[in-house]
């Protein structure tokens, strides 16, 4: 049976920002029609001979899927349409960028079908946008969001970064409180990492630039919690919230281990017990489908170790919890009582603080469940 959720990786971007690590394509002119065709060619290699598919989510997702324009966005859903279905109240997720957004593109992508957009606005301080590399500024976020309310956007999440590195100037109080005051249906919010052969990471080796301290990466990410929450959004995963009804659907099959397909380069996808990956680059991508080859460039089959690691992690890391066998509440309590986790029935689920010591309290459950 084939998968009811679709990733569509769009890889195209005006810039890369510091701290991208992500597969990405730098074009000047997006090449619109020739990706498009490879996805059509891709899409009739993951549908095969299958006569009916489904789906109940959508997410085109990057790099930067605003890159493509109005026109663009509508014939890549459109190139989707032909392979599969979508459900009735299926959510379709675009990525955008603020400085992608004209009255005209979002007329375009809501009028294809697009109900929900998720915006990478990072931060409403001109520095640290600048510093980011980022190609838009406060003002242009700001025009941004009422273009997309005025065109009819009703489900908008807005992404939000955190913990930049000492020295960039930049308020993350002044930017959460201004998230709050726009009342978006969603919010997400990263902590910045370094990775090496970004530009983010060859200015740290070279002394250049020095990481947030743990202790402003957490009195950070509790205050967005606390501002979240006090302004109506559910904390429900890790770095996300949203108003009730509007939790992300498609994120969600990610965390409950639910089967995804996935088109474009370097998408991922789970068949429930295999994961695989297309290769990166555009040009390799496109070249393998136009010689009629599978884009694909790997495979990893979870063994029953690899199953229960992941469950215990993708548990914990959402409001719902992980269900605990009776033996294991013991270990839970010295967490319970440092305020890391609570009980809601027989479902352990970690508190703000205990998402921050996530990796390690989920290799502790891990190391129980393995014995």
């Amino acid at each position: 049976m084939l998968a009811r959720h679709l990733y569509v990786h769009v890889p195209f971007c005006a810039r890369r920002c510091a701290y991208c690590d992500f597969s990405i394509a730098v074009r000047p002119t997006v090449p619109v029609a020739s990706y498009v065709a490879g996805v059509r060619r891709e899409l009739a290699l993951r549908a095969g001979d299958a006569t009916s598919w489904t789906l109940d989510t959508l997410y085109l997702g990057g790099g930067t899927p605003s890159r493509l324009g109005g026109e663009g966005v509508a014939e890549l859903l459109g190139a989707v349409r032909e392979r599969a279905s979508l459900a009735r109240g299926a959510e379709i997720t675009i990525e955008v960028n603020p400085d992608d957004v004209t009255a005209e593109a979002v007329t375009a992508w809501t009028g294809a079908g697009v109900n929900r957009v998720s915006l990478g606005v990072q931060s409403f301080s001109d520095d640290a946008l600048t510093w980011m590399r980022r190609a838009h500024d406060a003002a242009g976020a700001m025009r941004a969001i009422d273009l997309l309310r005025a065109g009819g956007v009703g489900n908008l999440s807005i992404d939000l970064i955190f913990a930049l590195p000492e020295g960039v100037r930049r308020s993350w109080r002044d930017d959460v409180d201004k998230i709050a005051a726009l009342a978006p249906e969603h919010v997400s919010l990263y902590g910045l990492t370094v990775e090496r052969g970004t530009p983010l990471g060859r200015w740290t080796e070279r002394g250049d630039m020095q990481e947030a301290p743990e202790e402003r990466y957490e009195s950070e990410f509790l205050y967005a919690h606390a501002a979240m929450t006090a302004a109506g959004l559910e904390h429900y995963e890790v770095s996300n919230f949203g108003r009730p009804g509007r939790h992300s659907r498609h994120n969600r099959s990610y965390w409950t281990g639910a089967p995804y397909e996935a088109v474009g380069p370097s998408a991922h996808a789970f068949d429930g017990r295999v994961r695989s990956w297309n290769v990166p680059p555009y040009g390799d991508w496109l070249a393998r489908l136009e010689r009629g080859e599978d884009p694909r460039g790997g495979s990893e089959t979870l063994d029953d170790e690899n199953r229960v690691a992941e469950g215990v992690y993708l548990g914990l890391r959402t409001s719902d919890g992980l269900e605990l066998a009776d033996e294991e509440h013991a270990r839970a309590e010295a967490w319970i009582a440092a305020g890391w986790a609570r009980l809601d029935g027989a479902r352990l689920c970690l508190t703000p603080t205990g998402w921050l010591r996530l990796d390690a309290l989920a290799a502790a459950l891990t190391a129980l469940r393995s014995r």
